[in-house]
């Protein structure tokens, strides 16, 4: 029977295949096509998610704008959408804005919701098992070493110190060259060796040298910048390319290769001369506050007798450490205060309110000023400057340093709104386009207010579900009071004695990363203010 039938079908597509041409075929193939996606249209919410390739082609219509388009599917979606990639590509999840989802993949699920494989994989040449990088015990044993080191007095008073010397040792010398000479210069440029050799000085007890008056190219550096690049690349390119390409040692992995020897190389040798002088000279290892010499002190531990050491952290752990540290604190901060400068100049009401809080800060000394170039904030102070930190954290609301994350669903799950998540599921949240939803932060929420920062005359925080800009839930920065101490320091230092202004006809726009950089830059010029007191 089951020999007849098959016969039967094969005669009867005999008949009709003889009759069909080439063009009848791929008309078909078109219409089937065409029909797919209306029914997609018509059926689900969201972007548009075409058959066989997936969401990608919206995507690519929309690369120049990506974020205000993220923006305004979410919103039109009512805050959360599904989405998928190339057929066999393993890619679909979620995107969404909703606290509440946010607050559960982030705290109440957070074992269910890590990094994942696929984020892990594309930084693994450079970050290695870093806390950047980690997942699980890996993560939970470094999130407690920073915790502990970078919560202690001592490392918070090294900290403050060394943002202190670098910013009149280095950064407000090149302004005052800058400022005389009247050119003009990239900010995020400089932000970003600012922060740089801030955080090298932090995590390793070493200054690169790129705030140098000449900014000077340091290989180190140099290097550091390629690497991270060209590993965002792998995010946006199918996994078939770049694999092939790094199995194959051309075109960006090739580079990227090269770049991650040099890191690699200068963060090997750094651990293993702190440890050489540890053990050479062990009395002067107190001496040092960095995070990699305090790591290696809190490692060992003198036993009753003999006075031998017994390491905890191996060289690699140390090195991978350390360089997933200088990742997360070298472009957040130094993006983040680009945006903020460049929205100082859109909002001049903004800047006049800071510097009148800057001016009342130093009315209140005891001694008076007389020359304000000789003025060094102190961490008191700066606590004290309520209103610089709410602009500063409304500037971070708009522009994030990080605008988009993710995470993945390692089991089966479902939201509290009844939203079923398969396992391997991406749930991608936004939060660049959090702050552009009036459902979460008002009808005002495309401008920029710093006053929704301050209750009763004070700073007041909002939920880590609906301003993410820090991460939330267990795996909140732990840098958090560092960089706002930074930025704090760099800004009121900088407006105090200078007015920044962009350069006429430059275009400001983000780039499409995984951080939020401006994507030509911000080219501004310098002028020295007049007494600020005598003005105020």
């Amino acid at each position: 029977m089951v020999l007849a039938l098959a016969y039967v079908a094969a005669a009867v597509w005999r008949k009709v295949s003889g009759q069909l041409r080439v063009e009848d075929v791929g008309l078909a193939l078109v219409g089937l096509f065409l029909c797919s996606a209306a029914m997609q249209r018509l059926t689900s919410k969201g972007p548009m998610i075409w058959p066989v390739l997936g969401i990608i082609p919206t995507l690519f219509f929309h690369l120049d704008n990506v974020y205000e388009w993220a923006t305004g599917a979410i919103a039109g979606a009512g805050g959360t959408f599904p989405f998928r990639g190339m057929w066999f590509g393993n890619c679909y999840g979620v995107m969404t804005v909703d606290p509440a989802k946010i607050e559960y993949i982030l705290k109440t699920r957070f074992a269910n919701f890590p990094k994942g494989r696929y984020y892990r994989e594309r930084f693994a040449e450079l970050l290695g098992d870093g806390i950047f990088n980690a997942d699980d015990e890996a993560w939970k044993e470094q999130r407690r070493a920073a915790a502990c080191e970078m919560h202690s007095g001592r490392f918070v008073e090294y900290s403050a110190r060394t943002i202190t010397s670098l910013v009149h040792g280095k950064l407000l010398v090149v302004l005052h060259k800058l400022s005389r000479t009247r050119e003009s210069v990239d900010l995020q440029d400089l932000f970003l060796r600012f922060t740089f050799d801030n955080i090298c000085t932090a995590a390793f007890g070493v200054d690169p040298g790129c705030l140098a008056v000449d900014l000077p190219v340091v290989l180190f550096a140099k290097a550091f910048e390629q690497a991270t690049e060209l590993t965002l690349f792998r995010f946006i390119v199918p996994p078939f390319v770049w694999k092939v390409m790094r199995r194959f040692d051309v075109g960006s992995e090739r580079r990227l290769k090269d770049a991650v020897r040099i890191v690699h190389k200068f963060a090997e040798k750094t651990v293993m001369d702190r440890r050489a002088e540890f053990e050479t000279r062990k009395d002067s290892i107190f001496d040092r506050s960095d995070l990699l010499s305090r790591l290696i002190e809190a490692e060992t531990e003198e036993a009753d007798h003999g006075g031998c050491t017994k390491p905890k952290f191996s060289n690699k752990f140390l090195k991978d450490f350390c360089i997933s540290f200088i990742l997360a604190g070298r472009d957040t901060s130094s993006v983040a205060l680009a945006w903020f400068f460049w929205l100082l100049t859109e909002h001049p009401h903004v800047e006049e309110r800071i510097l009148r809080e800057i001016s009342d800060t130093i009315k209140r000394r005891q001694d008076r000023v007389h020359d304000l170039n000789h003025v060094i904030f102190t961490v008191d102070e700066l606590k004290r400057m309520d209103y610089l930190q709410a602009a500063i954290s409304e500037s971070l609301r708009l522009y994030p340093s990080v605008p988009i994350d993710f995470k993945e669903a390692m089991e089966d799950d479902v939201f509290p709104d009844g939203t079923a998540l398969q396992k391997g599921a991406r749930v991608i949240y936004s939060i660049y386009s959090m702050a552009r939803m009036e459902s979460i932060w008002g009808k005002d929420c495309r401008e920029f207010r710093p006053e929704r920062w301050i209750k009763d005359g004070m700073f007041a925080t909002e939920s880590q579900f609906k301003y993410a800009v820090f991460n939330a839930g267990p795996r909140l920065c732990v840098g958090k009071k560092f960089a706002y101490m930074q930025m704090k320091m760099v800004a009121a230092s900088i407006l105090l004695r200078y007015h920044v202004e962009v350069v006429k006809g430059h275009k400001v726009a983000p780039k499409m990363t995984t951080t939020l950089y401006m994507k030509d830059g911000l080219q501004v010029t310098f002028n020295e203010r007049d007494d600020l007191i005598a003005v105020h």
